[in-house]
């Protein structure tokens, strides 16, 4: 019997450097502090949801969030993403995390995303113990990256499995955090059911930071946008849309990647 589409939902918990890329001074207790605020908002939506999601967490922020990471819910996955948010050495970052996190944690790490999606070699990913990376965005984001020729699906490729984010089947129109963001909710539910049927998972990613007040940093609307509670609110409305319409099954990228291995 074929399994029902997955549906991921993931979160990549940082530092919230975001107003440092447009020239606003932010020290790290502040930045912290932040995604402190915005994270305990995303998790209250996914626990009342009684959801899974997949957490990609600094080392950075585990240190300083000891208790937390101690105390998260079994249902969810901890995996890396990177040490540090705003930069990075694959020497040492890689692995460094991953000890970091599983030490806190008590659990097995076996995931990593690259901060900004950027590109980190599969043999330093493979190198450091991971079992799966999730760091390709397949559609273009100018200044960012073009990947328009890369595969939309799961593939394995160099000793580990790839989960692309998700993008619609027809012109790769991105379903991260500023199409959540900035798409009224019943044209992003459309992308997200086309997907879903096309694609059998979706995978989409989100901040703690978001779902903060920023109001009074001085980011750009499309950034800034449903920061005091509207996303929250927007945010409950998906989810419930996914579970009223029998779309699909939540689950970690983990229990994802282990359904490919076993080809399901």
């Amino acid at each position: 019997m074929k399994s029902a589409p997955a549906i991921i939902l993931t979160i990549d918990v940082e530092e919230c450097d975001i107003p440092l890329e447009y020239g606003y001074n932010i020290d790290l207790e502040e930045q912290l502090d932040q995604s402190r605020k915005g994270l305990e908002q995303f998790m209250k939506v996914i626990s009342e949801a009684q959801v899974p999601c997949t957490i990609f967490c600094t080392g950075v922020y585990a240190q300083h969030n000891v208790a937390w990471i101690k105390d998260l819910d079994s249902k969810h996955e901890l995996a890396s993403h990177g040490f540090y948010h705003s930069k990075f050495d694959p020497k040492t970052d890689l692995l460094s995390s991953r000890l970091l996190l599983e030490e806190l944690s008590g659990r097995k790490v076996v995931g990593f995303r690259m901060a900004r999606m950027q590109h980190v070699e599969e043999a330093d990913i493979l190198q450091a113990g991971y079992t799966y990376h999730s760091s390709l965005n397949p559609t273009w984001i100018p200044g960012r990256y073009n990947h328009l020729k890369a595969s939309k699906l799961p593939f394995f490729e160099k000793g580990l499995w790839n989960i692309p984010a998700s993008v619609t089947p027809n012109f790769r129109i991105p379903l991260f955090w500023l199409a959540f963001k900035n798409f009224p909710l019943v044209i992003f539910k459309q992308f997200c059911k086309d997907t879903l049927k096309k694609h059998g998972f979706l995978n989409l990613y989100f901040h703690p930071w978001e779902f903060a007040d920023l109001s009074k940093y001085p980011l750009p609307a499309h950034v800034s946008r449903g920061s005091k509670g509207e996303l929250v609110s927007k945010l409950k409305s998906l989810i419930r849309y996914f579970q009223e319409e029998g779309m699909g099954e939540f689950m970690t990228m983990e229990n994802f990647v282990k359904q490919l291995e076993n080809g399901k």
